[in-house]
Parts: C-alpha cells; structure tokens; sequence
C-alpha cells in the first residue's frame, strides 16, 4: 500500500487520501480546508494530487475568503478568464459558474449555443488551453447543487496518451497545435462574440505536454479550445483531433463526481481535461460553483519546445489582497 493511501500526519485530525478509480481520482479525508495547512500537509496534498490528478474533498465549509487562502498555499492566483470580469465583490480570483447568470448577460441565445456546442463550462476541456500559460490546477467549491445530476467527470491525459498505440503516440508527439477562445467555429451569440473579438487568445501548444513536476507525457488536446492541428490539413486535422478526442473521452480513463455543498474538486490541469453536465438544461435548477485557478508554466513538448503566444496576454498572478467572505 502506497503512503498515499494511508493516514498521514495533517491539521488536527488525520489526512487520508483514497483513491476511488482506476486511472484518476481519490477522496481526501481527516482534513478542514478552511484552517492554514502545515507544510507537511501541503506537500502530502501535493504529492496526491500529482499522482491521482484530481483530489475531492466533503462537507468543507468554505466562503470565498477561506476558498482563496487555501488555494494561495499551493502557489499564486489568478482569474484565468479573459471574457468574465464579475468577479464577486472583494474576491477578485473567483470565477463563479452559474448558467442562469450567463444567461441574463448575454441572453437565452447564448444558453442555447451552450448545448450545442463546447465551452469553458460545457464540454470536454482543459481550462483555457488558449493561453501560453494554461492553468497549473483548478480549485471547485460547490455552493448550490440540485439534488440530482450536475455530475463532473474528468478524465486522465496521461493514461489517454499511453493507450495509444506505439507508432501513433510517436505521430503526435512531433505535432503542435493552435488553441483558441471559442474552440474550432468560435461563439455564435453577438454580444459574447464581440467580447471574444476584442480580447483574442489564442496559442501553439505541443499536440503532448510534457507534465513539469512528474515527467509524464500526456494528451494536450481538448474539444473546448483547440482549433486545428498545425501543418495539417483540415480534413486530417479534423480526423486526427477526433480520433484523440475518443480516446481522451474513453470512461476507463475516468472518475465521476457527484456534487453536494461543500464539495471541493483540486485537479492538475495540466493532466486532465473534464466534462461539465448536460443534463440538467431542462429543468428549473440552480447549480453554483465557484472556482479559483493556479497560475500555469508555459507547456513543453518532447521535443522541448515551449508553447508560444498567437494572440492575446499571458495570465498573470491577482495581487493578494483582503478577501470578503461570500
């Protein structure tokens, strides 16, 4: 049995982490993520986090304070959008993730162009993979959930790019490919085009990433962002990203989350992507989620070129301030 699987030393109680899939994920136990965590603790999180890649917590009571402190401890901030600026008051890190806000700022179109299409909250994705400096990891509290769906799943890049067969993990290995907000067709909906076309982002990442901290090779692909395949043709293009597309979504590379308030998600973006619900467009329930994101490195390839920027801004550190609770 790995350390990893035991009781560790932690804050006042006992840290356990469980791991509940095959490939991905694992339950944390023994811990409150409210109170300021011991290196011990920090460093043990870590280490769960990059082997498991994505770690769930329970019945944490969290505000929006409490959800920046504890992100703050395993290393700088930031937004990571670059279309939603409204923020909550006091908490400029948070991006809270409720359709029925979009809804009303950008009309029921936009809501509709959700369901049909993929997104930063809809979809298979790695969050904004447009930028040069992904996301390192995402933090979820849920605040409000219904009482049934609205699941999460995520998915592991590693495992999805070791399946491959030999010959094939060596093709993709040499490509690169372009990312962009608003994916391959880009947004529909007027008024959030303009937002996106005033504020463009768009980068060249390796087609497999290169994890910084444990070495591993994984997929860095996702339906939500990336746009074409570079020196391909859009019909090769199309087929290949496809074809990577069923393997990152195969359910043996997966766990799935069911959300209660309080829940915490912590995953490594740099190795998974994740699956946002579509089940619940056709009911009258509210699902709110707040999120805080760690600044990322700028991806490398096996062949050790970094990433480059098309368009657009690196995501910078938010300046640590006063915090309201929310």
């Amino acid at each position: 049995m790995s350390v990893l699987d035991s009781p560790i030393s932690g804050t006042g109680a006992d840290l356990a982490v469980h791991r509940v899939a095959g490939h991905i994920g694992a339950d944390v136990t023994g811990i409150d993520l409210a109170r300021p965590l011991d290196e011990a603790t920090v460093r043990a999180l870590t280490e769960a986090l990059n082997r498991h890649k994505v770690l769930f917590f329970r019945d944490q009571q969290l505000d929006h304070a409490a959800q920046v402190a504890f992100g703050r401890q395993f290393g700088e901030l930031t937004h990571a959008h670059p279309h939603e600026d409204q923020a909550p008051t006091g908490a400029p890190e948070i991006l809270t993730i409720d359709p029925d806000e979009y809804a009303a700022r950008y009309g029921e179109d936009y809501r509709a162009e959700q369901r049909r299409r993929y997104s930063y909250y809809a979809g298979w994705h790695t969050d904004v993979t447009a930028t040069v400096n992904p996301p390192a990891a995402s933090i979820l509290r849920a605040e409000t959930v219904p009482e049934f769906g609205g699941d999460t799943t995520w998915t592991n890049l590693v495992a999805a790019y070791e399946g491959l067969s030999e010959p094939l993990r060596e093709f993709v290995s040499t490509l690169r490919a372009v990312h962009r907000f608003g994916g391959e067709e880009g947004p529909r909906n007027e008024r959030y085009r303009q937002r996106v076309e005033d504020n463009l982002l768009v980068a060249e990442h390796p087609v497999v990433r290169v994890h910084p901290v444990t070495g591993e090779r994984g997929l860095f692909v996702n339906p939500g962002f990336t746009s074409h395949v570079v020196g391909l043709s859009p019909r090769e293009s199309r087929a290949l990203l496809d074809l990577l597309y069923a393997e990152l979504a195969r359910p043996e590379y997966t766990v799935r989350f069911r959300w209660a308030p309080g829940s915490v998600a912590f995953w490594d973006n740099r190795a998974t992507a994740h699956l946002a619900p579509s089940d619940l467009d056709h009911l009258d329930v509210r699902r709110t989620l707040h999120r805080v994101t760690l600044v990322g490195d700028v991806p490398v390839g096996p062949d050790g070129r970094e990433s480059t920027l098309i368009a657009g801004r690196p995501f910078t550190a938010t300046p640590a301030e006063v915090v309201v609770a929310g």
